[in-house]
């Protein structure tokens, strides 16, 4: 069965790898001619360091040869491509190619979640899932155990997908909670980018601990608000994705806010790191989401007052800490009698 991957980053390359040891033959497509010249004559790609890419994989420029004859299509684009690419890709898969998001994101111009974009060009009747999780591509793609979930609306679909991906080193869990998994695989970058802030700034054990908690509490509650499941956050879409991104060295978002916690600015920041950092746009989406949804997100708020509004790291801090009183399980704010 053909399965072709459309991106050929670190996490794109390291699905093809996946794809391509299940059995599959896989197709990985590059929008850059140059790069994909460069992986034909190396099979490698700087981003998963030493590891060789199979000369079985078939690396190309052309949509219409990557998507010709393919029973699934995955979707690992970086975020601000992800419109362009599925645009071009419309009215080519056929009718029963499923379509796998596993890009990590919220569009900014229009805070839309990817699977509403895919449903919006592609059709409302294209079975489409979204795939999240703790799943760094470096170890991915040297076969070290990862687990993640696939959802969507479509049980079956979500079970088609658990069997195309599933083997020893990943085990592949279902839902059918697609907005909590989607909000839960955007929003983490957000927080790890201030979680690398606090780290810069000299921020403890006690201050990680409070981001990554409270910061959950955050996406949680705004996915509620946007029909998903509260629960999904609690599991590897959200808790477990927050903890390998807030805390791994391979995170670039960690690494990003780093930077600006150390005095650089978010543009130093972002070219030092020499990535996409996902967060810096989720940041963008999420203040609309949380005006939008009318929810409170301060950690979220303050990540994009550093970002994008030259706020000073230390100031946003305190800002944070010296918000008035209120109770950890309700929502809104509440006057604490002495």
């Amino acid at each position: 069965m053909k399965t072709t991957v459309f991106g050929s980053g670190g996490w794109g390359t390291a699905v093809a790898m996946l794809l391509n040891g299940n059995g599959y033959d896989v197709t990985l497509w590059s929008k850059f001619e140059d790069e994909v010249e460069r992986i034909k004559k190396t099979r490698k790609t700087p981003l998963l360091g030493g590891v060789k890419i199979p000369r079985e994989i078939i690396v190309t420029s052309d949509m219409n040869e990557a998507i010709s004859g393919a029973r699934a299509a995955v979707i690992a684009v970086p975020s601000f491509a992800l419109r362009e690419t599925v645009t071009n890709l419309a009215g080519k898969p056929d009718e029963e190619c499923i379509i796998i998001c596993m890009s990590k994101g919220i569009e900014t111009d229009t805070a839309s979640l990817f699977t509403s974009i895919l449903k919006e060009i592609l059709g409302e009747d294209t079975p489409i899932a979204a795939v999240s999780g703790p799943t760094h591509a470096e170890e991915v793609s040297r076969r070290i155990p990862t687990a993640c979930v696939a959802a969507s609306e479509d049980i079956t679909v979500a079970l088609r997908v658990q069997n195309l991906l599933m083997n020893e080193y990943l085990r592949v869990y279902t839902s059918n909670d697609v907005v909590g998994v989607e909000l839960g695989a955007a929003l983490k970058n957000v927080i790890a980018l201030s979680a690398g802030i606090c780290a810069g700034l000299g921020g403890g054990d006690n201050t990680m601990a409070m981001l990554l908690t409270r910061g959950l509490a955050e996406i949680a509650e705004l996915c509620v608000k946007m029909g998903g499941r509260k629960e999904t956050l609690a599991g590897l879409a959200g808790l477990g994705d927050l903890l390998v991104t807030c805390m791994s060295n391979h995170s670039r978002n960690r690494r990003a806010g780093l930077y600006i916690g150390q005095g650089l600015t978010a543009k130093e920041a972002m070219n030092k790191v020499g990535a996409v950092v996902e967060g810096y746009y989720a940041a963008k989406a999420a203040k609309a989401l949380a005006e939008k949804m009318d929810t409170d997100m301060p950690i979220c708020l303050e990540t994009y007052r550093v970002l994008y509004e030259d706020k000073n790291p230390q100031e946003a801090i305190s800002d944070l800490m010296s918000r008035s009183r209120r109770s950890e399980q309700t929502t809104g704010e509440e006057t604490w009698v002495t």
